[in-house]
């Protein structure tokens, strides 16, 4: 069986032109993956942010943690267990002021766990989430993917590398603001187009 996790960060619902493109992709490894399942994991709606009580109850021992880091924690490893039990990790990037949307960072922050997605060895770092696929559907008003002003996809890929996800994919619906006629349907193309 596939295991799909779509992760959503955009705050434009319908309006959204990610998840015009995260539905395509799902629609496609729905049919091309007949056995698959599906989790959701919309963030827009907000995240825990990682702050200094992040700190402490994730690096407190589990059997000393009190009951306020336990529950730290078990937010965490939900986050973190969607992650490890996905086989195809499908995540809608909108930029918004040329960057990652703010839940979306928070989302990657929660992962961002030594020992647990990565681990420092001799030879640097190394991810530990290995033999997944990463599925990136980006969308940006005048941000064009891989540009200098593009913060938010190389990021993204970047920290999916760090975790140990080097099968990463990018599709994008960018600079919609220069051909909005053209430039959607060009990124559903794009979609159609990937071997899933």
């Amino acid at each position: 069986m596939t295991n799909i996790l779509r992760v959503e960060a955009s705050i434009k619902g319908e309006n959204s032109v990610s998840r015009k493109l995260t539905d395509r992709l799902i629609a496609r490894l729905l049919d091309t993956h007949a056995d698959a399942s599906l989790v959701s994991r919309d963030v827009s709606t907000g995240i825990n942010t990682v702050d200094a009580n992040w700190i402490g109850a994730i690096f407190t021992p589990a059997d000393a943690r009190t009951p306020a880091q336990k529950e730290i924690v078990a937010y965490a490893d939900v986050l973190l267990n969607e992650v490890r039990a996905a086989d195809i990790i499908v995540i809608g990037l909108p930029v918004y002021n040329f960057g990652v949307p703010s839940q979306l960072k928070s989302w990657i922050d929660q992962l961002a766990r030594k020992g647990e997605t990565f681990q420092y060895t001799e030879k640097g770092p190394e991810g530990l989430l290995k033999g997944k696929k990463a599925i990136i559907a980006m969308a940006s008003d005048g941000t064009k993917r891989g540009s200098a002003i593009d913060f938010a996809s190389g990021y993204v890929k970047h920290m999916m590398n760090f975790f140990g996800i080097t099968d990463v994919e990018i599709v994008a619906a960018d600079a919609i603001a220069y051909a909005p006629e053209t430039t959607v349907p060009a990124a559903l193309q794009e979609v159609d187009a990937l071997a899933l």
